[in-house]
């Protein structure tokens, strides 16, 4: 199988040429060109770092290229704002969600695009309006309801209605499934199969490549900022993606695992998470990984809070190693060896305006030879270790977090917890 250049010849509703974006003296994306003709579901793949979100947010109009062309039908186009590619015909889903807690649901959806009377916003249209949109991708909330009350999974959903609502005849899904239950991921597809039928062309993100396998009518890979080629349909499968996203044989990523089931680290015995009538027992050994599934409104992560000590449960008692946990206290449940990866880590994952350093290292300070003092040479060489073990990619461990990918964001938010390893890991859908 040979993994073609990218095809920007055939006539094209949108067309990106030798784009360019450098962060902090670092290439985002370097010389990287595609195409996507009317309604065709073009999906991009890469690994962390590859330059997905940032392709993606030079042609919605978030950011701007420092060089290239963008081409609207063959015409030279330029987005200084995400409103002059809305009203070109462009609508992105943001893989950071965007969107207002304090405002309602169908607020958030026509945020800026308020249906008007004589000046005044007509609320009963709104409603009606934002009602028939979540329909479409399957979310059944009263459209009057204030955002802050869903879960992140039924917020990714708003975020899919606000982007469908404004008509796009280019539609960017930057990783839309990353909350998603395979129900609502299903519902989803269905959408997207809906939409391609009536001529939208769609622009898919994934690291789920079965989801790319599903959907694609063709893929474009980038890998290290650059494009480095496109699979046709009949061509696309699991290992010629990986293949072309690593620059490898997708076998050798996988080495067999040595570890061995060991003691029980974990036991949850009789506990009853708050708002719900089921208790939950669950053992984890060393060296085993244990799934938590359930659809969105579960309580799976209410279930991680409450072990973590976020939460005090109703009833049931929590050990590690055998030795009983206080419910309800953060500082217990860290010093005991439990770490949790939060399920949103820009609200309590990250602390985003602070450096890499700083969030990578935050957890461990007290377990650092010099504790109390903070050593900013023990700081540096444990961020570099962790930046090298995990491929994190920022210009320097000093820059804030919040100019990294969501890639690279989440890697730290994993990152801070390997400087001391745990004895558990709890991971609320760690791959967002």
């Amino acid at each position: 199988m040979t993994v073609t250049a990218p095809n920007t010849e055939s006539p094209a509703l949108l067309a990106a040429q030798n784009l360019s974006k450098q962060f902090a003296g670092v290439y985002a994306l370097r010389d990287v060109s595609l195409a996507i003709t009317r309604g065709e579901v073009l999906a991009v793949i890469g690994e962390n770092g590859a330059g997905k979100s940032t392709l993606m947010k030079i042609l919605s109009g978030v950011i701007q290229p420092d060089e290239g062309t963008i081409r609207w039908l063959g015409n030279p186009v330029s987005f200084g704002r995400t409103g002059d590619a809305i009203q070109q015909g462009i609508s992105l889903i943001h893989q950071e969600l965007n969107l207002v807690d304090n405002l309602s649901i169908a607020e958030n959806l026509f945020l800026g695009r308020e249906p008007q009377r004589f000046g005044f916003v007509q609320r009963r249209k709104l409603i009606l309006d934002a009602a028939g949109y979540l329909a479409q991708v399957g979310l059944d909330v009263n459209p009057a309801d204030s955002l802050g009350r869903l879960s992140i999974a039924e917020k990714q959903l708003v975020e899919i209605a606000k982007a469908v609502s404004t008509g796009a005849q280019v539609l960017i899904m930057d990783e839309p499934t990353s909350s998603l239950s395979s129900r609502e991921t299903e519902r989803l597809f269905e959408l997207v199969d809906t939409l391609r039928a009536a001529g939208t062309s769609i622009i898919y993100i994934s690291h789920r490549l079965a989801e790319v396998t599903r959907l694609a009518d063709r893929v474009e890979v980038l890998r290290d900022g650059r494009g480095v080629g496109s699979i046709d349909r009949q061509q696309i499968s699991h290992d010629v993606m990986v293949r072309a996203m690593v620059g490898r044989d997708p076998q050798s990523l996988m080495p067999p695992s040595s570890a061995e089931r060991g003691p029980v680290r974990l036991e949850v015995s009789d506990l009853r998470v708050e708002a719900t009538d089921t208790t939950v027992n669950l053992q984890v050994h060393g060296g085993e990984m244990v799934v938590i599934a359930g659809l969105i409104g579960a309580g799976r992560t209410e279930l991680l809070e409450t072990i973590f000590g976020v939460r005090r449960p109703v009833d049931g008692s929590i050990r590690i190693d055998g030795e009983l946990l206080l419910p309800g206290n953060l500082r217990a449940a860290i010093a005991s060896g439990l770490a949790l990866v939060t399920e949103d880590r820009k609200a309590t994952g990250l602390h985003l305006q602070s450096s890499v350093t700083q969030n990578m290292t935050i957890v461990s300070l007290p377990h650092a030879p010099s504790a109390p003092r903070i050593d900013p040479q023990w700081e540096a060489a444990r961020t570099g270790e962790q930046i090298q073990s995990l491929g994190i990619k920022a210009a320097s461990p000093k820059i804030a977090v919040a100019s990294l990918s969501g890639g690279n964001q989440q890697k730290i938010a994993i990152a801070k917890w390997l400087i001391n390893p745990p004895k558990v890991m709890l991971l609320d859908e760690p791959t967002r």
